[in-house]
């Protein structure tokens, strides 16, 4: 495959572009498109209410939009822009590699909106903690004085900021924070990063994927081109091992991350700080002091381990990228978490609540759980494929006792069986959104004082809910609804 090198913002003036889905990216992707002279056909397979105002949106900039029907190529498409979502097997995507017409993401159209002048791209993946680690990598870089943004998957387009970069001053950045999921890697063939991390890797999108292999590769696409630093975890083998496969710039380096003591070209821990052995003078026998684990913003009372490795691999990146050791420091402790992601909610009764809805899957559940030494478990939604042997085995020594929601809640109880049979479990055979208060109020007869109860579900929440967000803001009133009636 032809990869791009912009060397200037490629011209789509006159193209015929066809793009996959409305959307978060879709809809920027067309509007974009429109504005630079291309030819731009929307299709999408379904055809609702907010589909129908979305296209009569579009078309008042001259964009054809075609509902449903998401499947068939236009006629004289010459490129596709998709949405993230959509699968490779898509029956669009493989009429458009029979007709030779190339499929790029999103992220791959901003790569060639670029010029030559353009601000690097600082990147992240990994299965879990990709948003925490960008926004904690542009605290750090805002903190050494930068022009930055965390973009990306994060939920701002890159093609918005590529077409703002270098309009004033004020849009002309430094360097950005790119989060990138691999759905948009996929698809991003060209993407070139000044520096990119990985931060794990665990089963998660395999459906889309097929295998766990494509779905490691497709991360590994991250490093394709790296001209300074590949950032690893050193606890996760399979990470290092997409950097020993990456094509990179002669000169980039191989930096890992540990939460224990660094060896040389590693960042790590030493009583309690976080020292860089990798871009200093004498890797060898030096060390640069960057913070205490202290800096790092403790969403429940300490730093979870998790959010301790989150903090290396931006510290990483932006040391990568030249930043003083004082701006690491500076910039851990103006961090604050986003909601959802080990959030602490209240104290009632001596009983600390903590919302971490977002841990969607089994190994961000195992790393929020591990963060805790008694812990009430609330668990269970939609398990996407998933098996929960292995969690419930490393958690077992930790849980107090265990309340089951959501569609899948069996495949939970049923390891909990195997692994934990002396846990008490609490199994509500209900999906309604109104399960939640109920779920709250067992997990708080279940817990005694200095026990946390844990809303970390390891499943998706589209069963109940219609989003991780709307499942995280039903716990915090359930919980509001706990200490208002005294317990």
């Amino acid at each position: 495959m032809t990869v791009y090198d912009p060397k200037a913002p490629e011209d789509f003036a006159g193209r015929h572009v066809t793009v996959a889905g409305l959307g978060v990216s879709g809809v920027p992707a067309a509007r974009a498109l429109a504005g630079l002279g291309a030819r731009v056909t929307v299709v999408n397979g379904s055809d609702g209410e907010g589909e129908r105002a979305q296209a009569a949106e579009l078309e008042k900039l001259g964009i054809t939009v075609r509902l449903g029907d998401g499947e068939t190529l236009p006629e004289g498409t010459e490129v596709v822009v998709t949405s993230p979502g959509w699968k490779p097997t898509s029956p669009l995507f493989l009429a458009a590699e029979k007709a030779g017409v190339p499929v790029w993401g999103d992220v791959e159209l901003a790569w060639r909106l670029r010029g030559p002048d353009a601000a690097p791209w600082l990147a992240v993946t990994g299965t879990n903690g990709k948003t925490t680690t960008v926004r904690m990598l542009a605290s750090i870089l805002a903190a050494a004085g930068l022009r930055t943004a965390a973009v990306g998957n994060i939920g701002v387009p890159l093609v918005d900021v590529v077409l703002g970069e270098g309009r004033t001053d004020e849009t002309a950045y430094d360097v950005l924070a790119v989060e990138l999921s691999s759905y948009q890697l996929h698809w991003a063939p060209s993407v070139r990063a000044h520096s990119a991390a990985v931060l794990n890797l665990a089963p998660d999108h395999l459906d889309w994927h097929g295998s766990m292999a494509a779905y490691a590769a497709d991360k590994g696409r991250i490093y394709e081109g790296n001209t300074v630093a590949c950032v690893y975890n050193a606890a996760d083998p399979a990470t290092e091992e997409l950097v020993r496969e990456a094509d990179v710039v002669e000169g980039c380096r191989a930096i890992g991350f540990t939460l224990g003591t660094p060896g040389p070209s590693q960042l790590g821990v030493v009583d309690g700080i976080l020292v860089d052995r990798a871009f200093v003078e004498n890797r060898q026998q030096q060390a640069q002091e960057l913070a205490e684990i202290a800096d790092i913003a403790p969403a429940s009372g300490k730093a979870a381990p998790h959010n301790i490795a989150n903090a290396l691999a931006a510290a990483a990146l932006a040391r990568a990228f030249g930043v003083p050791a004082t701006a690491v420091r500076d910039g851990l402790r103006a961090f604050h978490p986003d909601a959802h992601r080990i959030q602490h909610i209240a104290d009632v009764a001596g009983v600390s609540y903590i919302d971490d809805s977002k841990a969607t899957n089994t190994h961000a559940a195992e790393a929020s759980l591990a963060a805790y030494e008694h812990i009430v478990w609330l668990a269970g939604g939609l398990a996407k494929g998933a098996t929960f042997d292995d969690l419930v085995r490393t958690a077992a020594g930790r849980l107090r006792g265990v309340v089951l929601i959501g569609a899948d809640r069996a495949l939970i109880r049923e390891a909990l069986a195997r692994h934990a049979p002396d846990v008490p479990v609490v199994d509500l055979d209900r999906t309604d959104t109104g399960a939640m208060s109920e779920a709250v109020r067992e997990a708080a007869r279940l817990a005694e004082p200095g026990d946390t109860v844990l809303l970390a579900p390891a499943c998706a929440s589209m069963d109940m809910f219609v989003n991780y967000n709307k499942r995280g803001e039903a716990f915090a009133d359930a919980v509001g609804e706990l200490a208002a009636a005294g317990h």
